[in-house]
């Protein structure tokens, strides 16, 4: 593979007779399957080629790597004076060294698990995330929230031992004047399900959970942002037919404002959920739970068009694929959010409040409202477990029970 990124024979000798040779050729054949451009892919295997005759150097065998090594050697770049190698951009050495490292402990060449000093979490924690995943099938994505509220609780309040009413409920309060709504009701709720735990595995006293105070937050209090239909096309016409990113956005953005999807959804999707002879699409939303969505003409062609046109070549099964290489999957749906983001940035439209990708959904499920759907078509559309989960709908109302609801929105925790 070497000679898919350099012309001259003497070069590609002169990598493949290298003591690393072999490392070399593989991980450029790595770099061509990612989707590496030419000249990108070069600098990273010259990075790569620099690291190897540092360690070498320095008598580091490339088996015993690790972190501090790859440390050293980024340290080593601000004043290096290795011959042949010259003053090349700090950060793509970096970066190359970094894919060299992370490529060698995928083929399990090396033993270090993360160039980056990895997170030790308690036992505790540990056990309790495993605990999860056996009684409750909780996924990595919603655990690693989890950890984030249980590491500062017991970070503040320390061992399960010195847990109390009076502790947990000042460590809430506390929460609750630091942060928003959302997220202190989140915070109660973590808080509430570790309790649980430490219950279940004997660690605290049976009925401390029920300690943990409930935020006041009444249903309605305040409307939920939408965006007129008009907005809504603005935002899909925004995207470039004619290149690869503009298709791949504007299928996403059909699957959002006509589907009703998440963004979580998006990321999660699959080439195999499709079925095009009945025309139906299969989601994966929140608890695992999979739902049939019927796949309309126009979000059809979207998908076919973005497969056919705008689709890396790549491995990976996931419908829809990174625009730049590694041609690989969405970390996150953050990727989804930016999207979104980017299309209100190249329309104009003025967004009613901070979101985005889900603000789609609520503007879906408004239109379906006002062209008479029940709500409980709707919750179906949408996939909520019951309408308890609230259908987040625009419904219009008085406007003295508008201010009546505003009023009544203040956070409030009951002690």
């Amino acid at each position: 593979m070497l000679s898919e990124f350099f012309e001259s024979h003497l070069r590609i000798q002169a990598l493949r007779k290298s003591p690393a040779g072999p490392l070399l050729e593989s991980f450029s054949q790595a770099l061509s399957e990612a989707g590496y451009a030419r000249r990108i892919a070069r600098i990273y295997l010259r990075a790569a080629e620099h690291f190897i005759y540092w360690t070498d150097r320095h008598g580091m065998p490339v088996c015993k790597l690790n972190e501090q090594s790859f440390a050293q050697f980024d340290r080593h770049l601000s004043r290096c004076r290795c011959p042949h190698y010259g003053h090349a951009d700090h950060r793509r050495v970096v970066r190359g060294a970094c894919l060299f490292v992370t490529y060698l402990r995928g083929t399990s060449i090396i033993s270090t698990r993360s160039v980056e000093p990895p997170i030790h979490d308690p036992a505790l924690l540990t056990a309790f995330c495993q605990w999860m995943r056996q009684q409750r099938g909780t996924c990595d994505v919603t655990l690693y929230t989890y950890r984030i509220y249980i590491r500062e609780l017991l970070r503040r309040l320390g061992e399960p031992s010195r847990l109390n009413a009076r502790r947990l409920r000042a460590f809430l309060l506390e929460k609750s004047r630091s942060c928003g709504l959302p997220t202190a009701k989140n915070c109660a709720q973590v808080v509430r399900v570790f309790l649980r735990f430490l219950i279940a595995q004997g660690q605290c006293a049976v009925g401390l959970d029920d300690a943990i105070p409930n935020l006041a937050h009444w249903r309605l209090a305040s409307l939920p942002r939408y965006l007129p239909p008009e907005d809504v096309e603005r935002l899909i016409a925004s995207c470039d037919r004619t290149s690869p990113v503009g298709l791949r956005d504007r299928a996403i953005l059909l699957l959002l404002a006509r589907l009703g999807l998440r963004a979580g959804d998006i990321v999660h999707l699959r080439l195999g959920d499709i079925d095009w002879k009945e025309a139906s699409i299969q989601v994966c939303g929140k608890g695992r739970r999979h739902a049939r969505l019927p796949l309309t003409q126009e979000v059809g062609r979207a998908i076919v068009a973005y497969l056919k046109k705008g689709r890396p070549r790549t491995n990976a099964d996931t419908l829809f694929i990174r625009s730049c290489a590694p041609y690989c999957a969405f970390r996150t749906s953050c990727a989804v959010t930016m999207i979104v983001d980017k299309a209100f940035r190249r329309s104009g439209v003025v967004r009613p409040s901070p979101g985005a990708a889900h603000l789609l959904r609520h503007s879906f499920a408004t239109a379906l409202l006002r062209k008479g759907a029940p709500l409980e078509d709707i919750a179906a559309i949408l996939r909520h477990c019951s309408l308890e989960h609230k259908v987040k709908i625009f419904v219009p109302i008085q406007q003295s029970r508008c201010s009546m609801w505003s009023r009544c929105s203040t956070l409030v925790v009951l002690e």
